[in-house]
């Protein structure tokens, strides 16, 4: 039987055919990296700073509360750039003032957790018995937010690790606030805490929703930069965190730096780092 020949025309057309195919394997393998759009909040506009994200390869966010902007437009400007909102960060105060609200916009642009980023210092529990309280409030939330069909999460800093009669902040808020509250280690503060971001991403394993990656410098340098560095470019241990991090069950590693000073590279640095040392996700079985 004679092989036909394909014209011009004939070879579009099957290449327009071939690419939902390629697109599915290409989302399958993507590695689970998002950036903290915290990082990029002195590089230009909204959407100068996902043209950066984009331009690193990455398509996953998490949001700063509404960005500053309406849901209609931030969801108009991630499907722009093929970004999409995995979380967001969102005041304690907001979630106690207007609950409803904050799940309706995020809601509208697609994502599904909310995390509770900072305390402010009138927020910051004194003793075990705050802990306690403060967890079952976030626990409290945290149904109420699932019951939408939604997650919450808990953001540290170094603050929640301080020992408290014989365990952390953290540890306590957590068994205060049952199962429906996850966990977003930051790797660099659990450090700075003087504890081992390994063995406390064993402690939290199961609910560690994801990681902030990012890395601390060593003593003495990057002191414009708040002491921060790019993941891979300091002193955390990340042949020790990665494994345990999977072993934990971490579904994402959020690239963020608090005082960058030049947040593109950051993230590029970032990515590349975490994109070498990640293992690959295997794809899913196609649809017969």
């Amino acid at each position: 039987m004679k092989t036909p020949v394909l014209g011009t025309a004939g070879l579009v057309l099957l290449l327009l055919a071939a690419l939902p195919a390629f697109a599915g394997d290409a989302a399958g393998t993507q590695k689970p990296i998002a950036v903290q759009m915290y990082t990029l909040r002195d590089a230009g506009s909204l959407e100068q700073q996902l043209k950066i994200v984009h331009d690193a390869g990455i398509h996953a966010v998490e949001t700063v509360g509404t960005q500053n902007t309406t849901a209609a437009d931030l969801k108009q400007l991630l499907e722009r750039y093929s970004i999409k909102a995995i979380s967001s960060h969102v005041a304690l105060a907001e979630l106690r003032a207007d609950l409803d609200s904050v799940i309706a916009f995020n809601q509208a642009i697609g994502n599904t957790m909310l995390v509770v980023p900072y305390l402010d210092r009138k927020d910051r529990p004194t003793d075990a018995a705050g802990w306690t309280a403060l967890g079952r409030e976030l626990g409290q939330i945290a149904s109420k937010v699932r019951a939408k069909g939604m997650r919450l999460a808990y953001h540290n800093h170094d603050f929640e690790l301080v020992d408290v009669n014989g365990s952390t902040g953290l540890e306590r808020l957590f068994a205060a606030a049952g199962p429906d509250l996850q966990t977003e280690l930051d790797l660099a503060w659990v450090a700075r805490a003087g504890l081992d971001p390994a063995v406390m991403l064993g402690k939290f394993r199961g609910h560690v929703f994801a990681v902030h990656a990012k890395d601390n410098a060593p003593k003495g340098h990057a002191e414009d930069e708040g002491g921060f560095a790019a993941v891979g470019q300091g002193v955390l241990d990340w042949n020790a965190i990665l494994p345990a991090a999977a072993t934990a069950g971490v579904q994402w590693y959020i690239i963020e730096h608090d005082q960058p000073r030049d947040p593109a590279r950051v993230i590029r640095t970032g990515a590349a780092y975490l994109r070498e040392h990640l293992p690959t996700p295997v794809p899913a079985p196609a649809q017969r």
